[in-house]
């Protein structure tokens, strides 16, 4: 019977059944015509055929398979919501409603929100559609995952990597960081931005007086800045350099040269269309801090109702009134450093001057305390193991009930005088004390 995966099989005397002999795939052959002949016993032998038309029925033992391992995808930012971004394909080698092929994504999350509100796939056809506009600065790339399912039951499916890539924009122009921005005084001149920087007038060639900073938030060449001096008061005077933004002297400051200089340097990337900002410098030709003091309060003095001032040099010129000349704002500012440094030395001065005062009554304390242990050792005696005083005063005081007949009598010293042994007053409203302290021998 050759490949015929079917075989006869003998079920009882003359009849048999046809049976197959290994396992079939319709993926395969999916119909079959088999020829059954029988044949007699005689000579010659005669016989007769049948055809047997064999159809294989599907069974779902087929995932879909997509046509790529993996796909991916760029997309421009500042996409059209609903713009289509890929086409996904997966077939199926089944039949019928086993190799009907369903997509729809697998759960994810992008920057804390649901992948479906980013994108989404259409069912039927896979294609791959943008549900928002991109911004290449704050998503840069998107990694999902497209299941496909057939409709089989039990359903079987497959998943795929798909990796789409935002593409950058020129859509950011660069943002000056130095010199900083300007108050809103200077932004009604017309002026983007402001500041004030000191150029010594010996200054050599290719000294440095600035640097201008700036950054873009695109990337690639939408990234790369350029600085170029745009204007200039004097433009022989300075330059900029082109990638590094420094403003340096192109020569010799010469005596002629005006003391104040305005400078614009232009800021630039490199996208298409190019996108640019200007960054504006007042540099100021002085030897010294106090000159240049000097020269911004003249040229506060002398500006126009309107004009914006030169001399905003820090919060605390801001806060000045209008109108003052720097020189007095200077004045203040030193008075005010001089009180407060006047004012911490007297602290210290008096904080000195306790310290001393609390060391002097606790060496005064000491002393007190130590007269007792002065005394010689000579100066006591005992007497049956009781020692005293051999040196000492003999005192008497008489107290009485009227207070203004007390008496106070001291007596001169005796060295074999001892108390009295007699009784005490008894009377409660007078009475008499009478205390005598003298020199003490030794009795034999």
């Amino acid at each position: 019977m050759g490949d015929v995966p079917f075989r006869l099989e003998k079920s009882f005397e003359d009849y048999y059944r046809v049976v197959t002999a290994r396992e079939l795939d319709r993926e395969q052959v999916s119909e079959y015509n088999v020829t059954v002949r029988a044949a007699d016993g005689g000579s010659p032998p005669l016989q007769s055929s049948a055809v047997l038309a064999l159809r294989v029925l599907d069974v779902n033992d087929n995932a879909p398979v997509f046509a790529q391992e993996r796909y991916s995808a760029r997309l421009a930012e500042n996409n059209a919501a609903g713009a289509l971004v890929l086409t996904v394909r997966a077939s199926d080698a089944d039949w019928g409603q086993n190799a009907r092929v369903r997509y729809r994504l697998s759960e994810g999350r992008v920057r804390g929100a649901p992948l479906s509100s980013y994108v989404s796939v259409q069912a039927e056809t896979g294609a791959l559609y943008a549900l928002r506009s991109f911004d290449y600065e704050q998503v840069r790339e998107l990694e999902l995952w497209v299941r496909a399912e057939d409709g089989g039951a039990p359903a079987l499916s497959s998943n795929v990597s798909v990796r789409l890539l935002i593409v950058d924009e020129n859509d950011n122009a660069p943002q000056v960081l130095y010199p900083p921005a300007a108050p809103a005084a200077s932004l009604s001149s017309g002026a983007g931005w402001s500041g004030v920087e000191l150029a010594p007038r010996s200054s050599e060639p290719g000294a440095l007086v600035a640097k201008v900073v700036a950054v873009d938030a695109d990337a690639g060449q939408n990234a790369w800045l350029s600085y170029e001096l745009a204007k200039a008061t004097e433009p022989g005077l300075f330059r900029v350099g082109l990638h590094s933004g420094e403003v340096r002297t192109a020569r010799f400051p010469l005596a002629r040269d005006a003391a104040r200089h305005s400078l614009v340097v232009l800021v630039k990337d490199h996208g298409r269309p190019a996108l640019s900002a200007t960054a504006t410098l007042s540099v100021v030709l002085a030897e010294s801090v106090a000159e240049l003091l000097a020269e911004l309060g003249s040229a506060a003095d002398a500006a126009a109702p309107g004009e914006p001032l030169l001399a905003e040099l820090g919060s605390a010129a801001d806060a000045a009134a209008p109108g003052e000349p720097a020189g007095s704002l200077t004045r203040w500012l030193v008075l005010a450093v001089a009180a407060v440094s006047c004012l911490f030395l007297a602290f210290l001065l008096l904080l000195l001057a306790l310290r001393l005062r609390r060391w002097r009554r606790e060496q005064l304390l000491a002393a007190s305390s130590g007269a007792l242990r002065g005394v010689p050792v000579s100066h006591f005696v005992g007497i049956d193991g009781v020692r005293a005083f051999l040196q000492s005063y003999s005192h008497e005081v008489s107290l009485t009930a009227d207070s203004r007949k007390s008496q106070l009598r001291f007596s001169g010293a005796s060295c074999c005088d001892t108390l009295p042994a007699g009784r005490f007053p008894t009377s409660p409203f007078r009475g008499s004390i009478r205390r005598r302290d003298s020199k003490f021998a030794d009795i034999h």
